[in-house]
């Protein structure tokens, strides 16, 4: 039986998740109420509202498989020290001249190699503030070179959002990578042009806020091996476009992970490197579970339709559909990954239907989710605000520079993809 929700029924839904995600309720549950609400309200009955709830859900399970296999990869960096390793090793080669620079790098190359990026901003977070302190940068500008290096990097990783995005594309999970670099690269310039303006503008690093033992030498494995991991994993991944040989990321990451523990020769301890990825994982699939059911509403509804035909009806190109998608789902949950698949899942066939091609509309609505990703009422603006002990008023001051960096990422995408096809 084919379903359908009206269009109000689903931007209410939608409002009404918003709503109490942003008053602190788990975002799963506000998911799980905005969508309830959005069939009963755009006409389904009950029983048909459970029915695209689940339908939702159930299309999400591709994603997370992979995204819980990825956690391999992801507790393996972390856990060992090669993602510390990394970021130092960056920050010391290029000096304290181009501290700014250095920062934006080492987070941009920690999220592309696979950590998440909040966890790679509280990995790089203790050496910025002493940084900062030695060269009198203030908190801003160090906070917004961390995020806008974090999201350039965000972009090209085999990260839970590109790996959901590949997945609701039906992409090379390669391809989106690919498509992502050189917006992210464009990103990377205009957040140290952004941060250096910021140098003496916002609050300043006090002496209590420098851990004085990240001054001490840790045992940490070196930066070629700590890179093996990714660089397997990559490897194998690009075996599909290259000799068309198909190795899924649910298997090429984790296998990636391991062989970057054993090169490491951390070996001894893949169980809780194993298990730590699996709980940062755990969080983002337990997320997609709510997006999957908003997502089922939404996609069954006639939004996507009013919204090609309002972007027709004022001239514009239908393929702005997708970064405009990424963006507005992107605020709604405040997070890249949960953007993306939203807009992805829901829009993915009519972009395609209008002409666009599947990786171009990955890569746009991909962009797009990097715009507002950083709103309040998510994880990443409190996780990131406090690595650098930095207020709630202040780390707001923040947000209009990373959106900015954001644009840059959906303008470029829009110029290659769209303008260009």
């Amino acid at each position: 039986m084919d379903i359908q929700v009206t269009a109000l029924g689903a931007v209410i839904g939608l409002i009404i998740a918003i709503a109490l995600i942003f008053i602190k309720t788990p975002s799963v549950y506000g998911l799980l109420v905005g969508a309830l609400a959005g069939g009963l309200i755009g006409g389904a009955s009950l029983s048909d509202t459970i029915t695209l709830m689940i339908g939702g859900a159930q299309g999400m399970m591709t994603a997370i498989l992979r995204i819980l296999a990825a956690g391999i990869l992801a507790g393996v960096l972390i856990e060992t020290g090669a993602a510390e390793s990394i970021a130092r090793t960056i920050i010391s080669k290029i000096g304290e001249t181009r501290a700014l620079f250095a920062l934006a790098l080492a987070t941009l190359i920690l999220t592309a190699v696979g950590v998440f990026i909040d966890i790679a901003v509280i990995t790089v977070a203790p050496i910025a503030l002493i940084i900062a302190k030695n060269a009198k940068l203030s908190k801003t500008s160090i906070l917004l070179a961390m995020i806008g290096g974090g999201k350039a990097g965000n972009i090209m990783s085999p990260n839970p959002n590109t790996i959901a995005v590949s997945d609701a594309f039906g992409t090379p999970l390669t391809s989106v990578m690919l498509a992502g670099v050189i917006p992210g690269i464009f990103a990377l310039f205009v957040t140290y042009f952004l941060a250096k303006r910021l140098t003496n503008k916002g609050v300043e690093v006090a002496l209590e806020d420098v851990d004085t033992d990240e001054l001490t030498d840790k045992e940490l494995p070196s930066f070629i091996t700590a890179l093996s991991g990714p660089i397997v994993a990559v490897l194998l991944l690009s075996l599909r476009p290259v000799f068309d040989i198909v190795i899924d990321p649910m298997v090429a990451l984790p296998l990636g992970g391991i062989a970057g523990s054993l090169i490491m020769g951390k070996f001894k301890g893949i169980i809780d490197q194993a298990s730590f990825g699996l709980s940062k994982m755990s969080n983002v699939a337990v997320l997609l579970i709510g997006t999957g059911l908003i997502a089922g509403i939404i996609s069954n509804s006639t939004l996507g339709d009013v919204l090609v035909n309002f972007i027709a009806n004022i001239g514009l190109p239908e393929y702005l559909l997708a970064p405009f998608a990424g963006i507005m789902m992107s605020a709604a949950t405040a997070s890249t990954t949960s953007g993306s698949i939203v807009a992805s899942s829901v829009f993915s066939t009519t972009l395609m239907e209008s002409g666009v091609s599947a990786i171009a509309g990955a890569a746009m609505i991909h962009a797009g989710a990097t715009v507002l990703d950083h709103l309040p009422h998510g994880s990443f603006y409190h996780a990131t605000g406090g690595s650098v002990m930095m207020s709630f008023k202040d780390r707001l001051k923040v947000i209009p520079y990373e959106s900015l960096v954001g644009l840059v990422i959906t303008i470029i995408s829009v110029i290659i993809f769209g303008l260009f096809g």
